[in-house]
């Protein structure tokens, strides 16, 4: 402890807000204080870790001003501020409202995160989820370059190596066709079946779509693409007003086709399943409240079906 060097929270605020408004002039008037005075306590910091944190020189702008030792800093320093926030409430009456951002695809959010979170809700009042829906791919990229985002919810085909996945649960799919269409009439149904179909499927670069495609290339087979489209939820209204046939992901409760005029015949393993679950910056240690969401959304049994 006698070599331990002294930090303040001053010097750590500057630091994150540096990172979350991208330059020292909005990082002072966020903090309402000078832009020679923010410069000074990030000086400061890196006199007492002995590393540069931030880019002094100006030129070509950046996606962040952080050097690579600030970004390993960044996760560790906004939970050094929240420990230190929860020091100083230790003792307070009441308990503060905190809140976690969590970012999503709106599949995970319409289908599983909406119960779970009032769930959540009514068991940790003092902590507020907010939910942002993103495609994987943006939900990555808000997630590596936005402090303030703690959590990701997603189902990725393949994970950044700077990013850590906690997996929660996956989904088998299944063919949706209008009712009384040829092909719901099939009982073992097959990829081969479908493969002259006018088939609506999710958009070129996601997840989805590339399980789908990768299935019926195993088989050298190239379904009928008829439309492209963003969501699950685009693709039910479509296949349900006979637009074409559609292959989605299915969650155990029944909600994604519940009230919907449409038949579903399981693919089984045919085409790999969808594996969905958390992602965090790798090597960053979550203050309380993200914590305790990663903790109760690794709880929450998904398989069970919802009335």
């Amino acid at each position: 402890m006698a070599n331990l060097q002294s930090l303040s929270t001053d010097q750590i605020a500057a630091f994150v807000e540096l990172a979350r408004q991208g330059s020292l002039r909005a990082a002072a008037e966020v903090l309402f204080i000078t832009e020679q005075g923010v410069r000074s306590r990030l000086l400061a910091l890196e006199e007492r870790l002995g590393v540069e944190v931030y880019r002094k020189s100006r030129g070509m702008r950046r996606a962040t001003p952080l050097t690579p030792q600030g970004k390993l800093l960044l996760p560790k320093a906004i939970a050094f501020l929240e420990h230190a926030l929860e020091l100083t409430e230790l003792f307070a009456s009441e308990p503060r409202v905190r809140e976690v951002h969590v970012v999503a695809s709106q599949y995970l959010i319409a289908y599983a995160l909406i119960d779970v979170v009032r769930q959540f809700h009514a068991r940790f009042p003092e902590i507020r989820v907010r939910l942002s829906a993103r495609t994987e791919q943006d939900l990555e990229k808000e997630l590596l370059e936005n402090p303030d985002v703690a959590i990701g919810v997603a189902a990725p085909y393949e994970s950044s190596p700077d990013l850590t996945y906690a997996h929660l649960f996956s989904m088998d799919w299944s063919l949706i066709s209008p009712r009384r269409h040829p092909l719901s009439s099939i009982e073992k149904l097959r990829l081969a079946d479908i493969v002259d179909a006018p088939l609506i499927l999710y958009e070129r670069g996601s997840t989805g779509r590339q399980h789908v495609v990768d299935a019926f290339a195993r088989l050298g087979l190239s379904p009928r693409v008829e439309m492209e489209v963003t969501t699950t939820n685009l693709i039910v209204r479509m296949v349900e007003a006979g637009l074409g046939v559609g292959i989605v992901p299915l969650m155990p409760s029944g909600a994604v086709t519940r009230g919907h005029r449409l038949a579903v015949r399981s693919l089984g393993r045919q085409i790999r399943p969808i594996d969905s679950g958390v992602l965090v910056r790798k090597g960053e240690s979550l203050a309380e409240a993200p914590r305790t969401f990663v903790e109760f959304i690794k709880a929450h049994d998904f398989s069970a079906k919802q009335p």
